[in-house]
Protein backbone atom coordinates (compact mmCIF):
# COMPACT_ATOMS: atom_id res chain seq x y z
CA UNK A 1 0.00 0.00 0.00
CA UNK A 2 1.12 3.80 -0.87
CA UNK A 3 0.47 6.06 0.84
CA UNK A 4 0.52 9.66 -0.36
CA UNK A 5 1.16 12.32 2.04
CA UNK A 6 1.68 15.55 0.74
CA UNK A 7 4.27 18.05 2.59
CA UNK A 8 2.13 20.91 4.86
CA UNK A 9 3.35 23.57 2.84
CA UNK A 10 1.69 22.12 -1.07
CA UNK A 11 -1.73 21.23 1.12
CA UNK A 12 -1.49 24.87 2.43
CA UNK A 13 -0.93 26.19 -0.97
CA UNK A 14 -3.50 24.44 -2.76
CA UNK A 15 -6.17 24.99 -0.03
CA UNK A 16 -4.97 29.00 0.25
CA UNK A 17 -3.89 29.98 -2.99
CA UNK A 18 -0.65 32.40 -3.25
CA UNK A 19 -2.93 35.04 -4.50
CA UNK A 20 -3.64 37.79 -2.62
CA UNK A 21 -7.34 38.33 -3.28
CA UNK A 22 -7.88 34.41 -2.42
CA UNK A 23 -5.55 34.52 0.35
CA UNK A 24 -8.14 37.40 1.25
CA UNK A 25 -10.62 35.28 0.87
CA UNK A 26 -9.51 32.69 2.91
CA UNK A 27 -9.29 35.03 6.02
CA UNK A 28 -12.66 36.06 5.46
CA UNK A 29 -14.02 32.73 7.15
CA UNK A 30 -14.88 32.60 11.13
CA UNK A 31 -11.33 31.97 13.33
CA UNK A 32 -13.06 27.72 13.75
CA UNK A 33 -13.75 27.68 9.90
CA UNK A 34 -10.22 28.08 9.22
CA UNK A 35 -9.46 25.88 11.90
CA UNK A 36 -11.31 23.14 10.46
CA UNK A 37 -10.27 23.35 6.89
CA UNK A 38 -6.51 23.80 7.80
CA UNK A 39 -7.18 20.69 10.22
CA UNK A 40 -6.51 18.76 7.08
CA UNK A 41 -2.90 20.15 7.41
CA UNK A 42 -1.69 17.85 9.75
CA UNK A 43 -0.39 14.71 8.52
CA UNK A 44 -2.26 13.37 12.04
CA UNK A 45 -5.35 14.63 11.68
CA UNK A 46 -8.29 12.67 13.14
CA UNK A 47 -10.60 13.97 10.41
CA UNK A 48 -9.03 14.26 7.27
CA UNK A 49 -6.47 11.53 6.35
CA UNK A 50 -3.99 10.59 3.15
CA UNK A 51 -5.03 9.08 0.38
CA UNK A 52 -4.08 5.38 0.34
CA UNK A 53 -3.38 3.78 -2.59
CA UNK A 54 -3.96 -0.47 -2.50
CA UNK A 55 -2.96 -1.74 -6.47
CA UNK A 56 -1.85 -1.09 -10.06
CA UNK A 57 -5.57 -0.65 -10.71
CA UNK A 58 -6.82 2.26 -8.42
CA UNK A 59 -7.84 5.36 -10.41
CA UNK A 60 -4.19 7.68 -9.24
CA UNK A 61 -2.02 4.60 -10.45
CA UNK A 62 -4.24 4.17 -14.15
CA UNK A 63 -5.21 7.78 -14.55
CA UNK A 64 -2.36 10.28 -14.13
CA UNK A 65 -3.88 13.97 -13.94
CA UNK A 66 -2.84 17.13 -12.55
CA UNK A 67 -4.48 18.51 -9.10
CA UNK A 68 -6.45 20.55 -9.16
CA UNK A 69 -5.87 23.09 -6.33
CA UNK A 70 -8.50 25.88 -5.19
CA UNK A 71 -6.89 28.48 -7.36
CA UNK A 72 -7.16 26.01 -10.34
CA UNK A 73 -11.05 25.75 -9.87
CA UNK A 74 -11.67 29.39 -9.44
CA UNK A 75 -9.84 30.67 -11.94
CA UNK A 76 -11.27 27.74 -14.79
CA UNK A 77 -13.30 29.94 -17.04
CA UNK A 78 -15.22 26.73 -18.09
CA UNK A 79 -16.54 25.19 -15.00
CA UNK A 80 -20.41 25.69 -14.32
CA UNK A 81 -21.95 28.05 -11.90
CA UNK A 82 -25.24 27.92 -10.61
CA UNK A 83 -27.25 31.33 -11.19
CA UNK A 84 -30.57 32.65 -10.22
CA UNK A 85 -32.34 31.35 -13.38
CA UNK A 86 -30.33 28.19 -13.37
CA UNK A 87 -30.36 26.63 -9.67
CA UNK A 88 -32.19 23.62 -9.93
CA UNK A 89 -30.81 20.13 -9.28
CA UNK A 90 -33.17 17.84 -11.11
CA UNK A 91 -32.98 13.83 -10.95
CA UNK A 92 -34.36 11.68 -13.19
CA UNK A 93 -35.25 7.97 -12.43
CA UNK A 94 -34.72 5.63 -15.00
CA UNK A 95 -36.61 2.25 -14.47
CA UNK A 96 -37.44 0.43 -11.06
CA UNK A 97 -35.93 0.89 -8.20
CA UNK A 98 -37.58 -1.50 -6.04
CA UNK A 99 -40.05 -4.38 -6.01
CA UNK A 100 -43.01 -2.03 -5.91
CA UNK A 101 -43.36 1.70 -6.92
CA UNK A 102 -43.78 2.88 -3.22
CA UNK A 103 -40.26 1.51 -2.73
CA UNK A 104 -39.02 3.24 -5.61
CA UNK A 105 -40.34 6.52 -4.67
CA UNK A 106 -39.21 6.37 -1.56
CA UNK A 107 -35.59 5.64 -2.17
CA UNK A 108 -35.18 8.11 -4.57
CA UNK A 109 -36.86 10.73 -2.35
CA UNK A 110 -33.91 9.71 0.01
CA UNK A 111 -31.34 10.04 -2.01
CA UNK A 112 -33.03 13.90 -3.38
CA UNK A 113 -33.13 15.07 0.62
CA UNK A 114 -29.28 13.45 1.17
CA UNK A 115 -28.19 15.42 -2.53
CA UNK A 116 -29.94 19.10 -0.89
CA UNK A 117 -28.34 19.10 1.62
CA UNK A 118 -24.91 18.02 0.34
CA UNK A 119 -25.55 20.82 -1.52
CA UNK A 120 -27.04 23.78 0.72
CA UNK A 121 -28.57 26.33 -1.63
CA UNK A 122 -29.69 24.82 -4.51
CA UNK A 123 -32.95 23.38 -4.91
CA UNK A 124 -32.79 19.89 -5.71
CA UNK A 125 -36.26 18.23 -7.71
CA UNK A 126 -37.58 15.07 -8.73
CA UNK A 127 -38.84 14.69 -12.22
CA UNK A 128 -41.38 11.80 -12.87
CA UNK A 129 -40.29 8.36 -13.37
CA UNK A 130 -39.60 7.16 -16.81
CA UNK A 131 -39.74 3.63 -17.75
CA UNK A 132 -36.76 2.14 -20.15
CA UNK A 133 -39.16 2.32 -23.54
CA UNK A 134 -39.72 5.70 -23.12
CA UNK A 135 -36.03 6.61 -23.62
CA UNK A 136 -35.86 4.82 -26.74
CA UNK A 137 -32.41 3.64 -25.99
CA UNK A 138 -30.62 0.85 -27.35
CA UNK A 139 -29.84 -2.03 -24.46
CA UNK A 140 -28.03 -5.74 -25.32
CA UNK A 141 -27.12 -8.27 -22.86
CA UNK A 142 -23.32 -8.11 -21.14
CA UNK A 143 -21.48 -11.54 -22.67
CA UNK A 144 -19.74 -11.69 -19.22
CA UNK A 145 -22.25 -10.77 -16.53
CA UNK A 146 -25.55 -12.06 -18.60
CA UNK A 147 -27.18 -8.89 -17.34
CA UNK A 148 -29.24 -6.66 -19.37
CA UNK A 149 -27.53 -3.39 -19.98
CA UNK A 150 -28.74 -0.17 -21.30
CA UNK A 151 -26.82 2.52 -23.78
CA UNK A 152 -25.18 5.28 -21.55
CA UNK A 153 -25.04 7.45 -24.70
CA UNK A 154 -28.87 7.38 -25.86
CA UNK A 155 -30.22 7.99 -22.11
CA UNK A 156 -28.26 11.68 -22.18
CA UNK A 157 -29.78 12.64 -25.77
CA UNK A 158 -32.90 11.81 -23.73
CA UNK A 159 -32.00 13.81 -20.75
CA UNK A 160 -31.04 16.75 -23.21
CA UNK A 161 -34.73 16.86 -24.28
CA UNK A 162 -36.27 16.13 -21.16
CA UNK A 163 -33.94 19.01 -19.16
CA UNK A 164 -36.01 22.06 -17.70
CA UNK A 165 -34.67 25.81 -18.69
CA UNK A 166 -33.63 26.24 -14.87
CA UNK A 167 -31.73 23.32 -14.39
CA UNK A 168 -28.28 23.79 -13.55
CA UNK A 169 -27.66 20.32 -14.29
CA UNK A 170 -30.31 17.13 -14.78
CA UNK A 171 -29.12 13.60 -13.69
CA UNK A 172 -30.19 10.18 -14.76
CA UNK A 173 -29.98 7.33 -12.05
CA UNK A 174 -30.77 3.63 -12.94
CA UNK A 175 -30.26 0.10 -11.34
CA UNK A 176 -30.08 -1.26 -14.67
CA UNK A 177 -26.06 -1.60 -15.83
CA UNK A 178 -24.62 0.64 -18.00
CA UNK A 179 -22.56 0.48 -21.13
CA UNK A 180 -21.30 3.54 -23.23
CA UNK A 181 -20.46 1.48 -26.69
CA UNK A 182 -20.55 -2.20 -28.19
CA UNK A 183 -16.31 -2.91 -27.14
CA UNK A 184 -16.84 -1.85 -23.64
CA UNK A 185 -17.85 -4.31 -21.06
CA UNK A 186 -19.45 -1.72 -19.15
CA UNK A 187 -19.13 1.99 -17.46
CA UNK A 188 -20.46 3.23 -14.03
CA UNK A 189 -21.50 6.54 -15.62
CA UNK A 190 -20.98 8.67 -18.67
CA UNK A 191 -21.50 12.76 -18.39
CA UNK A 192 -21.68 15.87 -20.32
CA UNK A 193 -20.30 18.59 -18.47
CA UNK A 194 -20.74 21.35 -20.59
CA UNK A 195 -24.11 20.50 -21.01
CA UNK A 196 -25.07 19.47 -17.61
CA UNK A 197 -26.01 16.31 -18.12
CA UNK A 198 -24.88 12.71 -16.80
CA UNK A 199 -26.21 9.39 -15.72
CA UNK A 200 -25.37 6.74 -13.49
CA UNK A 201 -26.28 3.39 -12.99
CA UNK A 202 -26.10 1.54 -9.19
CA UNK A 203 -26.59 -1.83 -10.62
CA UNK A 204 -23.34 -2.61 -9.72
CA UNK A 205 -23.49 -1.64 -5.81
CA UNK A 206 -25.35 -4.62 -5.38
CA UNK A 207 -23.09 -6.88 -3.44
CA UNK A 208 -24.13 -9.92 -5.22
CA UNK A 209 -23.89 -8.22 -8.51
CA UNK A 210 -20.72 -10.64 -9.56
CA UNK A 211 -22.06 -13.79 -7.99
CA UNK A 212 -23.28 -16.11 -10.44
CA UNK A 213 -26.49 -16.76 -8.41
CA UNK A 214 -26.93 -12.83 -9.13
CA UNK A 215 -30.47 -13.10 -9.92
CA UNK A 216 -30.28 -9.87 -12.80
CA UNK A 217 -28.88 -12.50 -14.75
CA UNK A 218 -30.72 -13.82 -17.93
CA UNK A 219 -30.04 -17.15 -19.33
CA UNK A 220 -27.46 -17.65 -22.16
CA UNK A 221 -28.51 -17.67 -25.51
CA UNK A 222 -31.56 -15.59 -25.08
CA UNK A 223 -31.86 -13.34 -27.72
CA UNK A 224 -33.03 -9.84 -27.33
CA UNK A 225 -35.34 -7.85 -30.46
CA UNK A 226 -34.03 -3.88 -30.07
CA UNK A 227 -37.21 -1.84 -29.72
CA UNK A 228 -39.21 -5.07 -27.34
CA UNK A 229 -38.75 -3.95 -24.31
CA UNK A 230 -40.81 -5.86 -22.24
CA UNK A 231 -37.51 -7.83 -21.21
CA UNK A 232 -37.32 -5.01 -18.47
CA UNK A 233 -40.89 -5.95 -17.32
CA UNK A 234 -40.59 -7.01 -14.19
CA UNK A 235 -36.57 -6.94 -14.41
CA UNK A 236 -34.87 -7.96 -10.88
CA UNK A 237 -33.57 -4.97 -8.79
CA UNK A 238 -31.27 -5.50 -5.92
CA UNK A 239 -32.61 -4.76 -1.96
CA UNK A 240 -32.43 -0.92 -0.59
CA UNK A 241 -29.62 -1.88 1.81
CA UNK A 242 -28.00 0.73 3.92
CA UNK A 243 -24.78 -0.26 2.07
CA UNK A 244 -26.33 0.40 -1.23
CA UNK A 245 -28.10 3.62 -0.15
CA UNK A 246 -25.04 5.39 0.82
CA UNK A 247 -23.17 4.07 -2.14
CA UNK A 248 -25.81 5.61 -4.33
CA UNK A 249 -25.18 8.76 -2.27
CA UNK A 250 -21.71 9.04 -3.03
CA UNK A 251 -21.88 8.35 -6.54
CA UNK A 252 -24.77 10.78 -7.13
CA UNK A 253 -22.86 13.57 -5.10
CA UNK A 254 -19.33 12.46 -6.95
CA UNK A 255 -20.70 13.05 -10.42
CA UNK A 256 -22.63 15.99 -9.36
CA UNK A 257 -19.46 17.61 -8.40
CA UNK A 258 -17.45 17.11 -11.50
CA UNK A 259 -20.59 19.36 -13.09
CA UNK A 260 -19.77 22.11 -10.99
CA UNK A 261 -15.94 21.44 -12.43
CA UNK A 262 -14.35 19.85 -9.34
CA UNK A 263 -11.96 17.71 -10.56
CA UNK A 264 -10.80 14.44 -8.64
CA UNK A 265 -9.19 14.63 -5.82
CA UNK A 266 -5.86 13.72 -5.33
CA UNK A 267 -5.01 15.97 -2.04
CA UNK A 268 -6.66 13.81 0.68
CA UNK A 269 -9.32 11.35 1.12
CA UNK A 270 -12.28 12.69 -0.50
CA UNK A 271 -15.52 11.84 -2.38
CA UNK A 272 -14.08 13.02 -5.27
CA UNK A 273 -11.67 11.04 -5.74
CA UNK A 274 -11.35 8.80 -8.97
CA UNK A 275 -12.41 4.89 -8.19
CA UNK A 276 -11.69 2.14 -10.78
CA UNK A 277 -13.67 -0.63 -8.77
CA UNK A 278 -16.12 -1.27 -6.24
CA UNK A 279 -13.25 -1.64 -3.24
CA UNK A 280 -11.62 1.31 -4.73
CA UNK A 281 -15.31 3.09 -4.43
CA UNK A 282 -15.88 1.90 -1.01
CA UNK A 283 -12.76 3.58 0.34
CA UNK A 284 -13.53 6.93 0.14
CA UNK A 285 -15.26 8.74 2.46
CA UNK A 286 -19.13 10.39 1.94
CA UNK A 287 -17.40 14.02 2.68
CA UNK A 288 -15.34 16.78 0.58
CA UNK A 289 -11.90 17.19 2.09
CA UNK A 290 -11.14 21.32 2.66
CA UNK A 291 -9.60 22.06 -0.72
CA UNK A 292 -13.02 20.44 -2.43
CA UNK A 293 -15.16 21.91 0.23
CA UNK A 294 -13.31 25.74 -0.07
CA UNK A 295 -14.21 24.78 -4.39
CA UNK A 296 -17.59 24.69 -3.15
CA UNK A 297 -18.78 27.04 -0.69
CA UNK A 298 -16.96 29.54 -3.13
CA UNK A 299 -20.01 28.63 -5.62
CA UNK A 300 -22.79 28.07 -3.42
CA UNK A 301 -22.01 30.43 -0.40
CA UNK A 302 -22.99 28.74 2.44
CA UNK A 303 -22.09 28.44 6.23
CA UNK A 304 -19.78 24.94 6.42
CA UNK A 305 -21.56 24.62 10.03
CA UNK A 306 -25.26 24.67 8.26
CA UNK A 307 -24.05 22.22 5.94
CA UNK A 308 -22.90 19.76 8.45
CA UNK A 309 -26.03 20.09 10.04
CA UNK A 310 -28.17 19.60 7.39
CA UNK A 311 -26.44 16.66 6.94
CA UNK A 312 -26.50 15.57 10.07
CA UNK A 313 -30.20 16.42 10.03
CA UNK A 314 -31.01 13.96 7.07
CA UNK A 315 -28.78 10.50 8.81
CA UNK A 316 -30.47 11.73 12.63
CA UNK A 317 -34.21 11.33 10.81
CA UNK A 318 -33.61 8.24 9.29
CA UNK A 319 -32.18 6.98 12.35
CA UNK A 320 -35.41 8.19 14.21
CA UNK A 321 -37.57 6.09 11.85
CA UNK A 322 -35.67 3.22 12.31
CA UNK A 323 -36.61 3.58 15.98
CA UNK A 324 -40.08 4.20 16.24
CA UNK A 325 -40.38 1.58 13.26
CA UNK A 326 -38.37 -0.92 15.95
CA UNK A 327 -41.03 -0.26 19.19
CA UNK A 328 -44.01 0.65 16.97
CA UNK A 329 -43.90 -1.64 13.67
CA UNK A 330 -46.28 0.80 11.19
CA UNK A 331 -45.25 -1.06 8.29
CA UNK A 332 -43.46 2.08 6.40
CA UNK A 333 -40.47 1.82 4.95
CA UNK A 334 -37.41 2.29 6.53
CA UNK A 335 -34.32 4.63 5.84
CA UNK A 336 -31.43 2.08 6.27
CA UNK A 337 -28.82 3.97 7.89
CA UNK A 338 -26.06 1.21 9.67
CA UNK A 339 -23.36 2.44 6.83
CA UNK A 340 -23.64 5.58 7.35
CA UNK A 341 -22.78 5.24 11.30
CA UNK A 342 -18.86 6.55 10.68
CA UNK A 343 -19.87 9.78 9.02
CA UNK A 344 -22.48 11.17 11.35
CA UNK A 345 -20.15 10.70 14.29
CA UNK A 346 -17.72 12.44 11.81
CA UNK A 347 -19.93 15.25 11.41
CA UNK A 348 -20.31 15.66 14.98
CA UNK A 349 -16.49 15.95 14.98
CA UNK A 350 -16.70 18.81 12.77
CA UNK A 351 -19.50 20.34 13.84
CA UNK A 352 -17.29 20.60 17.30
CA UNK A 353 -15.15 21.95 15.79
CA UNK A 354 -16.95 25.11 14.28
CA UNK A 355 -18.54 25.32 17.69
CA UNK A 356 -15.37 26.29 18.94
CA UNK A 357 -14.74 22.90 21.15
CA UNK A 358 -11.47 20.56 21.67
CA UNK A 359 -11.46 17.24 20.42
Amino acid sequence: MQVIQHPVEKLQNALVSSRRDLVECFQKYSHNERRLMEEGLHPDSPLFGPITIHSDSDWISSHPETPQDFQSFYSDPYRSTPIKSRNTIYIQTIGSFGESEGLTVQYVQWLCEYCQAFYLGLTVKLLDPVSVSDTHCAFRINSNTHNLQIHAGDLLNFLKKKKPKDAFCIVGITMIDLYPKDSWNFVFGQASLTEGMGVFSFARYDDNFYSTGYKGRLQKGKRLRQGDYTVFTGYYTPPISSTLLLRSCKTLTHEIGHIFGIKHCQWLQCVMQGSNHLEESDRRPPELCPICLRKLQSVLGFKIADRYKALLQWMEQGLASEQHTASSPSGNMVRPMQAFEDHRRWLQRCLSVLEGEIF
